[in-house]
């Protein structure tokens, strides 16, 4: 009787332990201040949008490898989101030890030092490892270019003057001056020093009305002390 010969089960190559995924590719987190402003501004009013979600981890700068075993497939995006991973510090973001989670929205503003080279290999690199909305903001041209997943592919937005973000809720509108981010409550992002003045403008008004009511009720008390109890 003839028999089969035994097929051996294919062997994953091991991936080499000893592999070292650096934390700083040593490029400056931007070229000039307004590409920084921009990256903290869109960056940290996120973290506010998203600072009750324990499953929400927002990040600047930070390198991501998507895979395993090769510490040259990376991008470190000016800003990105990642939805169901929790919030925590980190040094990069590895995805296979992130349940392979690839970040769903990323932001990119440009400098007079980004060349077009450049940005077709980010752009090919989103689209390859798995990015849903991926925008590009232009704060000198102030121009704003978005591209959302399809299938296996990012095809451009058509309407990027008024759009929102599936995945955020941001809403995101092309001013005449600059580009204008809402929170879905309708709140518009603020850079750090408008929240700060914001905050403060709130403690001060608060800080009147505490001393409008202490005057209220010193005055009550001296006419309490002159007629008694008012009925």
């Amino acid at each position: 009787m003839n028999t089969l010969p035994q097929v051996e089960p294919a062997i994953e190559p091991a991936i080499p332990s000893n592999i070292v995924y650096p934390d700083s590719d040593g490029q400056p987190m931007s070229d000039n201040t307004k590409q920084f402003r921009w990256i903290v501004t869109i960056k940290e009013n996120l973290e506010l949008l998203f600072a009750n979600r324990e499953d929400v981890f927002v990040a600047g700068d930070l390198l991501w490898y998507p895979v395993e075993g090769s510490n040259t497939i990376r991008q470190a995006p000016d800003v990105m989101v990642v939805m169901n991973r929790p919030k925590g510090d980190r040094g990069s973001y590895k995805q296979w030890n992130e349940d392979n989670v690839a970040p769903q929205v990323v932001f990119e503003i440009l400098s007079p030092g980004n060349r077009l080279a450049e940005m077709v290999k980010k752009f090919k690199f989103y689209e390859r490892y798995g990015v849903q909305e991926y925008y590009v903001y232009d704060p000198d041209d102030i121009e704003l270019t978005g591209w959302l997943r399809t299938e296996s592919e990012l095809e451009g937005i058509s309407n990027s003057l008024d759009w929102v973000s599936p995945a955020l809720g941001i809403r995101l509108i092309m001013g005449q001056a600059e580009l204008e981010i809402y929170r879905p409550d309708g709140q518009k992002f603020l850079t750090f020093l408008e929240l700060g003045q914001r905050a403060e403008s709130e403690r001060q008004r608060a800080e009147s009305e505490r001393q409008r009511a202490e005057s209220a009720e010193a005055l009550l008390a001296r006419y309490r002390e002159q007629f008694g109890e008012l009925l």
